[in-house]
C-alpha cells in the first residue's frame, strides 16, 4: 500500500463520476484549496456548513469530497467577520481541500439516482431525463500469445469491453508480428539487429472514451513489451445514455402504502404527497435534488407516482391535472450518496494499492425540522 495525494484520489473519483456529466455552468471541481498533498482522510459530505467543518479539523481530514459545492454563486470578497468567510478561513488554516461532485454524481453510473432507486427497490431502472451519451473508442493491442489472457482480463477489469449487461468483451485474431531491435533496445523477444518474427495475437475491444487513458495506462503496465504496438479507432456505435433520474417498477399497491415505504427506505419521519391516497402505484419515477421542472418526463414515461425534492405549490397542481402522484421526501435524502460514494471510492483506492481511510460524514445537515 502507498499513499495517495489528492490529484491521485480525485483521478480515480472522476473515473467514476467525470466532470463531462455535469449539467452545463454546475460548479464543481476543486472549490478551496489544493490536491498536491499526501492525503490520509477523506470525507463524503452532502453538504458544507461549519459544522461539517469542525468535525473534518476534529477527524484530521484534509479532502472533503462534497455533493453540493459550497461555492454556488460567484464570490466578490472572502470576509472572516461572515459566516461564509469564517468557513474558508478554517478551511485554509487546517489545510483542508474541499471537492465538489454536484450533477455529475446525479448522472453517473452508480451515483446519487442509482442509491435512491436501488433503496426504494425499483425493478428494471431506466434513466428518465436522458442528457449524456457516452463516447467510445474502440482499442486494438497486439500481444504474444502467451500474454493475450492476462492482457484480455486486464482490459476487461479496467472497463474496456462493456457491451450492454455485458463485460470483458473482446474478438482475438491470430497472426504474426515483425520487428527488428535497434542499438539501444532490451527487448523481451527476440536480439538487437535482427529482423523476429513473432506468433502474436490482436486483441479488439471497445473503451468508453472517459477511461481510455486509465484502460491504456494499465494495458501498457501488463503488456511484456518494452514498445506496445496499439491503435486507437473512433467508432459511432452508441454509447451507455446516462441522465438525471430513474424509473422503474415496484410490486403494485396503494400510494399511501408506498409513501411509507419511501420513508422507511430514504430515513425521512415525514414526507408530503400529491395525489389520492388509494391510487395505485406500480411504475415509480425517482429524481433526487429539486425536480421540479422534470415533473412532465415522469408523465410520459408512464410514472404512477413522481419522488423528488422540493415541490413548488403550483408544480403540485399541474401534476394533480396531469394525474400524476408526487411524493417530496425533502432534498436532504441525497445523503444517501454519503455511504454510498463512500463504499465506492474505498474499494477503488483498494484496488490502486492506496493507503487512505475514507468515511462519510455524521453531521445532519437537513434544516427543516417537523413539528
Amino acid at each position: 500500500m502507498k499513499k495517495a495525494n489528492g490529484h491521485e484520489i480525485i483521478q480515480l473519483f472522476e473515473q467514476f463520476s467525470p466532470k463531462g456529466l455535469a449539467m452545463e455552468g454546475d460548479k464543481i471541481g476543486l472549490q478551496i484549496g489544493r490536491l498536491n498533498k499526501k492525503i490520509d482522510n477523506v470525507m463524503i459530505a452532502l453538504d458544507v456548513l461549519e459544522e461539517v467543518i469542525d468535525e473534518a479539523i476534529e477527524r484530521n481530514v484534509q479532502l472533503i469530497i462534497a455533493h453540493h459545492p459550497p461555492i454556488f454563486r460567484s464570490l466578490k470578497n472572502v470576509l472572516t467577520d461572515t459566516v461564509q468567510g469564517r468557513m474558508i478561513e478554517k478551511l485554509l488554516k487546517n489545510d483542508i481541500a474541499v471537492y465538489a461532485a454536484h450533477t455529475n454524481l446525479d448522472v453517473a453510473a452508480g451515483g446519487v439516482n442509482d442509491l435512491l432507486a436501488d433503496a426504494l427497490g425499483l425493478g428494471n431502472p431506466e434513466v428518465l431525463v436522458p442528457t449524456y451519451e457516452t463516447k467510445l473508442k474502440k482499442l486494438v493491442v497486439f500481444t504474444p500469445a502467451s500474454h493475450a489472457e492476462e492482457i484480455r482480463k486486464v482490459l476487461g477489469d479496467t472497463g474496456a469491453g462493456f457491451i450492454g449487461n455485458y463485460s470483458h468483451c473482446s474478438f482475438s485474431a491470430d497472426g504474426t508480428g515483425r520487428f527488428l531491435p535497434g542499438e539501444k533496445t532490451n527487448p523481451y523477444i527476440g536480439q538487437q539487429g535482427r529482423l523476429e518474427s513473432v506468433d502474436e495475437v490482436r486483441i479488439e475491444t471497445i473503451v468508453p472514451e472517459h477511461l481510455l487513458k486509465r484502460v491504456v495506462t494499465a494495458m501498457v503496465k501488463a503488456h511484456p513489451y518494452e514498445e506496445v504496438a496499439y491503435d486507437i479507432f473512433p467508432v459511432e456505435n452508441k454509447g451507455e445514455v446516462l441522465g438525471l433520474g430513474r424509473i422503474g417498477t415496484v410490486k403494485e399497491m396503494t400510494l399511501g402504502e408506498f409513501a411509507e415505504r419511501v420513508k422507511k427506505a430514504l430515513e425521512v419521519d415525514k414526507v408530503r404527497v400529491v395525489g389520492d391516497l388509494s391510487s395505485r402505484v406500480k411504475k415509480v419515477a425517482v429524481l433526487g435534488g429539486d425536480g421540479n421542472k422534470y415533473f412532465m418526463s415522469a408523465k410520459f414515461k408512464g410514472a404512477d407516482v413522481y419522488i423528488t425534492g422540493d415541490i413548488y405549490y403550483h408544480t403540485a397542481h399541474d401534476a394533480m391535472m396531469q394525474g400524476l402522484n408526487m411524493i417530496d421526501p425533502g432534498h436532504n435524502v441525497e445523503k444517501i450518496m454519503k455511504k454510498g460514494l463512500t463504499a465506492t471510492l474505498s474499494k477503488m483506492c483498494k484496488e490502486s494499492g492506496y493507503e487512505v481511510e475514507i468515511f462519510p460524514s455524521e453531521v445532519n445537515t437537513d434544516p427543516f425540522k417537523f413539528i
